[in-house]
């Protein structure tokens, strides 16, 4: 591992399974980056929608002002949608992996334009103040609607190695972002290394290891239009990925130990090292 490891790429998601908002520097909150999956689609029964069911969540661009206040929502063949953000209103009952949640309605028009999009009935609601979420893992914290912890950490040569076995197969290098991660880590030589990471400090924030990242189909699914591409790259890391717990592992989740500010370029100094649990 010679040589400067850095923080190469920062990305958050403003609304859970929809595209994300690349960024050079970004306020690392409590929850994750400022904005990370603090929104949510919804059924009209409440239960959320994910990529694994409608892809078409992938060609949703959402912006958001830095004060959280108002949000733009752009998709093909539509007009964007302009959206003030609720953040008062009494929250609803949601849910997401069968664990009962709150969210704040965000209005029939945002619902209308999203349901037009998706061709489901769709609302969008918002993290209340008081979510008070917990995240399990190696190290407890918190995170808004992601699928489990705070920040997704991966490191390009762990993509470079996929994209070696990929090429094996005679299938094709697929970009970063089939992986949805917030932090891309350049300068670590041996892949996998975010897996045996326990105490990072990346800018002014500090990181502690959850767990491992375990895939499922939304690594299949083409992030620039939706489209399903088939079995890859999940046929390829059971053959090298499997994890002992079942299901297939890429990239690490973290919890944060200190906020801070990071920055595309920030060191990445890791203070204590561990097995990978795989």
């Amino acid at each position: 591992m010679a040589g400067e490891v850095t923080v190469a790429e920062l990305a958050y998601y403003p609304i859970k399974g929809c595209a994300g908002v690349s960024v050079t520097t970004a306020e690392l909150m409590p929850a994750g980056l400022a904005h990370d999956r603090s929104f949510m689609v919804t059924g009209a029964d409440g239960v959320f929608r994910s990529q694994r069911r409608d892809p078409l969540l992938a060609v949703i661009r959402p912006e958001i002002t830095q004060d959280g206040s108002r949000m733009t929502l752009r998709a093909p063949g539509v007009e964007a949608m302009v959206l003030d953000v609720d953040g008062s209103s009494a929250p609803r009952d949601v849910e997401m992996f069968k664990t009962p949640y709150r969210g704040i309605d965000q209005g029939d028009t945002v619902a209308g334009w999203l349901t037009e999009v998706l061709g489901v009935p769709s609302r969008l609601v918002r993290v209340p103040e008081d979510h008070g979420r917990v995240t399990d893992g190696l190290t407890p914290g918190t995170s808004g609607y992601a699928d489990s912890c705070a920040l997704h950490v991966v490191s390009r040569s762990s993509l470079e190695l996929l994209h070696a076995r990929l090429a094996e197969q005679g299938a094709a290098a697929l970009p970063m972002d089939r992986f949805r991660p917030n932090v891309v880590v350049d300068g670590w030589d041996e892949p996998h290394t975010e897996d045996r990471v326990r105490r990072v400090r990346l800018g002014s924030a500090e990181l502690g290891y959850a767990k491992l990242a375990v895939r499922c189909a939304v690594t299949t699914i083409e992030q620039s239009s939706g489209a399903r591409t088939g079995p890859e790259p999940l046929r390829t890391l059971a053959g090298y990925r499997r994890a002992a717990g079942g299901g297939v592992v890429f990239g690490a989740k973290f919890a944060v130990l200190r906020p801070g500010k990071l920055s595309v370029g920030d060191e990445v100094a890791v203070s204590a090292w561990g097995e990978s649990e795989r």
